[in-house]
């Protein structure tokens, strides 16, 4: 089910082409004076370990990505609207400038997805004259995106069109729209033209529906795999996304106002950053090579340092977390970055030497950076999450064995910086093992020694567009449902047990909420009061120490920094464990039912992956690039 290739040396786009197309647009967009809500969906039956806490308090880069590409092409009557700060947020209460919006965005994961589909029926109930033109795009529709045209003829919904790329191929569409657009005219029906005319098959990532004189959908049209962008500095600078953020609150409607620069920090503590994408790796249960057409692309150095000293300069943002696929990959562009960033910190620069930065990485790649770790650190890299998988190789083999692990975890401690270790549990692997290390509570006690204070542990889930998807449906790996509930997409974050062979598999759900359970304990916690584990780390960052201006400061200051410095290095692991201990209450609440239904039974198996029940084709007739199966 992965993404078919584009012809080699056809994958880029040209360089300068997404500067040149923004450039064409802000000489176009004034004159049609066009307002765009973004929203991005969130269901809160995914709140959960282990990304609770982050997914409310970091704003998504996705959404904030799209409205940040709007604003920078010139529209700038554009708002973001977080669905996980907004719950009760309607699009038919939305009105932005006195109006209706003429676009109408909603990007969507797939675990959001039932939330994402409920924003577009309630667009979809608009008046036609009132519509706007309504896109869908996001990691979900990316794999699915025939999953946004309602095929009910009974129920009519679904979007205009769904963008299967990036940016670039948003924009491509707009400019194709503008081009046909009339004075005043309304931007569905100029889609609608244009749609009929066939103006729309020259631009590769999206899929659009056709519809009879009902507008019911007959048929959906595939414009093939996207170009990317390659030069990742093209991209707008994400403060501009930021600006365009809707506050929290409890209504449906829009406020008058963006989230002002000054309350930013107070509910997204997290900036989520773009720094490099792609992997060298092909594992079998990743999308991410495909989706980057083998390529590892990135910003670079100088743009990175701007990037965070103006989102520090505007809104204070002092935490960061790269949206990296693995950052290490290549290790050239990623030392560029890093010393961009550490010669920021060596000159002074308040922002850059403030930061804390995670990001994710391989085992094998950090090692491989082992000589530059003291410049990572340096450049204010804080904490590292690392691709671990099963320590034992049984699951996948891409240089992360025990030995190796924990010396990557040694390393980075030696330099002050956190492991987090991410694990994948399976059919093959026992929860504890007495005669192996293969156990899961095994190599999570491993893990704990070596150093890690936090960890994420989910179960091995059919990954659209991965290698391995379609097959774990065919040979009924993936379940279709259980004692009635059938498995929908907000329990696809790998939290709940969708595929196992095992005969009881409420068994596998049981080992992975042990897992949780027994790294996070009220016992560890009291543990963790006595003997740190976070000590060290925080010692060999140098954030311990008296500092280098220490004489120039009164040695009551300087005492009273210390001693802090002190309790934060001795109660950060015992301050980690709390949070986890709190987040086991929702993770228990929200997996319960499930391992109840699985225990109940019966587990019924899916014989054939989720598909379009609409025909899809490709724009010259041939099959559809973003079909599933032959």
């Amino acid at each position: 089910m992965e993404l078919p290739s584009r012809p080699k040396g056809d994958e880029l786009l040209p360089p300068g082409e997404y500067a040149r197309l923004r450039d064409r647009l802000r000489r176009t967009a004034p004159a049609h004076d066009l307002a765009a809500v973004v929203a991005g969906a969130f269901d809160p039956r995914t709140r959960m370990l282990p990304f609770l806490y982050a997914d409310v308090r970091m704003a998504p880069a996705g959404p904030r990505a799209v409205g940040a590409a709007l604003a920078d092409a010139g529209f700038a009557k554009t708002r973001v609207v977080l669905q996980a700060w907004k719950r009760n947020f309607r699009p038919a209460a939305m009105r932005l400038d006195g109006r209706t919006p003429d676009l109408f965005l909603v990007s969507s994961l797939l675990v959001h997805a039932a939330e994402g589909e409920r924003l577009i029926r309630d667009a979809s109930r608009l008046e036609p004259s009132a519509r706007p033109l309504v896109i869908a795009g996001g990691p979900r529709v990316i794999y699915e995106p025939w999953s946004v045209f309602g095929a009910d003829t009974d129920d009519p919904w679904g979007a205009d069109v769904a963008v299967t790329g990036e940016e670039y191929v948003l924009l491509s569409l707009l400019e194709v729209l503008l081009a046909e657009r009339a004075p005043g005219e309304p931007l569905r029906s100029v889609f609608a033209r244009a749609r009929d005319a066939g103006a729309l098959d020259a631009v590769p990532g999206l899929v659009y529906a056709r519809t009879d004189a009902r507008g019911r959908i007959e048929e959906l049209v595939d414009t093939g795999v996207q170009r990317l962008l390659g030069d990742l500095d093209e991209l707008p600078h994400p403060a501009l996304g930021y600006a365009i953020l809707e506050p929290p609150g409890d209504g449906p409607a829009l406020a008058p106002a963006p989230l002002p620069a000054g309350e930013v920090r107070r509910y997204s503590p997290i900036g989520a950053l773009v720094l490099t994408l792609g992997c060298r790796f092909r594992c079998d249960f990743c999308p991410i090579p495909a989706y980057n057409q083998r390529q590892l692309r990135a910003k670079s150095g100088e743009r990175v340092a701007e990037e965070i000293g103006r989102l520090f300069d505007e809104y204070r943002l002092r935490l960061y977390f790269g949206a990296d696929d693995n950052f290490f990959a290549d290790p050239a562009r990623a030392l560029e970055i890093v010393e961009a960033l550490a010669r920021r910190v060596d000159a002074g620069s308040r922002p850059h030497a403030k930061i804390r930065l995670g990001t994710e990485a391989t085992v094998h790649d950090t090692l491989k950076m082992k000589d530059h770790l003291a410049r990572v650190r340096r450049a204010g890299v804080w904490a590292l999450w690392l691709g671990v998988e099963d320590m034992s190789g049984a699951l996948v083999r891409k240089g992360q064995h025990a030995d190796r692990t924990e010396e990557a975890f040694r390393l980075l401690r030696e330099h002050g910086i956190f492991p987090v270790p991410m694990l994948m549990h399976h059919d093959g692997q026992p929860l504890v093992s007495f005669r192996s290390r293969a156990g899961l509570i095994n190599q999570l006690g491993r893990l704990r020694r070596a150093g890690a204070l936090y960890m994420q542990v989910l179960m091995l889930t059919p990954a659209t567009g991965s290698r391995s998807y379609e097959e774990a449906f065919t040979s009924g790996l993936a379940f279709r449902a259980a004692a009635g509930r059938a498995v929908g997409p907000e329990l696809m974050s790998g939290m709940h047990v969708v595929a196992s062979r095992h005969p009881r598999p409420w068994v596998m759900q049981l080992r992975l909420l042990a897992a949780y359970a027994w790294f996070f304990n009220p016992l560890r916690f009291l543990w963790a009061l006595v003997f740190s584990r976070s000590r060290a780390v925080i010692e060999n960052s140098g954030l311990g120490r008296w500092g280098d201006d220490a004489e120039r400061r009164p040695f009551r200051k300087r005492l009273a920094r210390r001693l802090a410095h002190l309790a934060q290095a001795h109660l950060a692991d015992a301050a980690v464990q709390a949070a986890g201990i709190a987040g086991l209450a929702p993770t228990l609440r929200r997996t319960a039912g499930w391992l109840v239904r699985l225990w109940r039974g019966p587990v019924e198996r899916a014989s054939a992956p989720p598909r379009s029940r609409v025909p899809m084709r490709g724009a010259g007739g041939g099959r559809a690039d973003h079909e599933i199966g032959a």
